[in-house]
């Protein structure tokens, strides 16, 4: 290939271009509709819906978070809902993950299907933001369709998105954020291509190449990473990590396009508008998020500037950030304090057992049903119960992990550009919580890993697969990678049960309980 075609190269996706966007409807739509299934079951607050969903409301009427008695869960499932009271509430997570949860409070009102809807919305456009990223990492219509799938059936993919807590919505703001920065690799590279073709160059000789200032998706990814941080801040880890690999890739794509020493200056002069478009972006977005609080009287920790006018951040910024820098100060605080590291979960998972679904979590339960209550069948001394238990689907992320050793391997030894960007950003939110293991860490936060391990799986998949004209070894990779993508499906319907609420006998849950850890 000559140099034009290698930086090129992402001109391949135009082919498929109409096809791709169809498919990713399509399962987007089948994701979707697999979600919104009895979603209002069950109807009361579940798990940390207790903090979210109140705090939505809360916003809703008074645009900051407020205390509520605490009977409160009981007599919002009764129908009683503006029972809150108008005293500040501190809070330890962005106000924008909340802010999503009451748009669909908003809609239709303060009950289990109106704070979830937002959670179905958003895992569906995780699924399509992953089969986007995918498709573009790999080249492939197919593989994006096979990452989307495994997201669409894994558990706690499904799980999440059918719940009021703040982390789906983090995922699919991070995973958009991840497919903004791949395509702005290939829309640099084919920059590159085209100043090389205007000019009637074979490739640059040595020089340094155009200094492109405006970067569309460098700016989309900064507004992303800034609404996921709005949900969350572990956020900003995949920011900074992802920072670096566009400046790295800055500089490999200058060196294929024959810049040689030269390229390196990209971490003089491309590097600093690429923290100003991302970092600096992400920043005024994520204060942003903020709006409410900022521009309300009430919220926790609203009065401090003005209690404080001699602190510095309220000088220097006024009133309302310095009481904002003041409120984030608290909250880190509270996240590194010993308070937290002294707090015990029945729960709690290291982050060393996530990828092999070591701990899992629960998120309701109704146990010991008796055989002729609520339809409960079960005979033998047997009984039954509801759950609603936060699981991957276990061959999906069994098989994730050892495509992840793979796609280390590819990376590394084979020199697969492609890996790099899953695979860092999937363990980054991973290996940002070793440090912070002292407090309670729970499974459900790997929400922010399996996009990118699915994506790493389907490309796996889509080696073992090879080219359309590679045929006998065509159809042997076919095979495999059918059976696989069936049992994967398979799984997901045997664990469906466990994901859903459904009424089973405690002896048809216990078949679904591989691991210890599950129970």
């Amino acid at each position: 290939m000559s140099t034009i075609d290698r930086l090129d190269d992402a001109q391949v996706l135009r082919n498929d271009r109409a096809i791709s966007w169809l498919v990713t409807i399509v399962i987007g739509a089948l994701a979707f509709i697999l979600r919104i299934i009895n979603l209002a079951r069950p109807a009361n607050l579940a798990f940390d819906e207790t903090y979210y969903a109140k705090d939505a409301w809360t916003l809703l009427h008074l645009g900051y978070e407020a205390d509520w008695p605490k009977d409160a869960n009981d007599q919002i499932v009764a129908g009683f809902t503006d029972i809150f009271t108008d005293n500040p509430s501190f809070i330890v997570h962005p106000q924008l993950g909340k802010w999503l949860i009451a748009s669909g409070e908003y809609v239709f009102g303060m009950n289990s299907f109106g704070w979830r809807i937002a959670a179905v919305v958003f895992g569906t456009l995780l699924v399509m933001a992953t089969i986007r990223m995918a498709r573009r990492l790999s080249r492939s219509t197919l593989v994006g369709a096979m990452a989307g799938l495994f997201i669409t059936f894994d558990g706690l993919s499904f799980a999440m998105s059918r719940i009021a807590l703040l982390d789906i919505f983090e995922a699919a703001f991070t995973v958009m954020a991840v497919a903004c920065l791949v395509a702005d690799r290939d829309w640099f590279r084919h920059k590159l291509a085209c100043y090389l073709r205007t000019n009637g160059l074979q490739d640059l000789q040595g020089g340094y190449g155009p200094l492109l200032w405006w970067r569309p998706w460098r700016w989309a990814a900064g507004l992303t990473f800034g609404l996921a941080i709005g949900c969350k801040w572990n956020a900003m880890y995949v920011l900074a990590a992802m920072g670096a690999m566009a400046v790295i890739y800055d500089v490999t794509s200058r060196r294929t396009a024959g810049a040689s020493g030269k390229a390196f200056r990209s971490i003089l002069l491309d590097a600093p508008l690429a923290f100003i478009s991302m970092v600096v972006t992400a920043g005024l977005i994520y204060v942003a998020t903020w709006w409410s609080w900022l521009t309300t009287p009430g919220g926790w920790g609203r009065d401090f500037g003005t209690k404080h006018p001699d602190d510095f951040w309220v000088r220097h910024f006024g009133n309302a950030l310095g009481s904002l820098a003041y409120y984030h100060r608290e909250i880190y605080g509270f996240h590194t304090g010993d308070w937290i590291a002294e707090q015990t979960h029945v729960y709690e998972a290291p982050p060393m057992t996530w990828l092999f679904m070591g701990r899992v979590i629960g998120i309701d339960a109704v146990n010991d049903i008796k055989p002729g209550v609520d339809g409960c069948n079960a005979t033998g001394g047997d009984t039954c119960l509801r759950v609603i238990s936060g699981v991957g689907t276990p061959l999906l992320w069994w098989a994730a992990l050892i495509a992840i050793v793979i796609g280390l391997g590819l990376w590394w030894l084979g020199r697969d550009w492609r890996f790099a960007i899953p695979l860092v950003a999937g363990l980054t939110p991973w290996l940002m919580w070793f440090p912070n293991a002292d407090r309670p860490l729970f499974f459900f936060y790997a929400i922010m890993i399996i996009p990118f391990t699915a994506t790493v799986l389907a490309m796996v998949l889509g080696k073992i697969l090879g080219p359309a004209d590679a045929g006998h070894r065509r159809k042997r990779g076919a095979l495999i990678v059918g059976v696989v993508v069936l049992l994967i499906v398979a799984d997901f319907w045997f664990i469906y049960p466990v994901l859903t609420d459904q009424l089973m006998t405690r002896t048809m849950w216990s078949l679904r309980m591989w691991l210890p850890g599950w129970i």
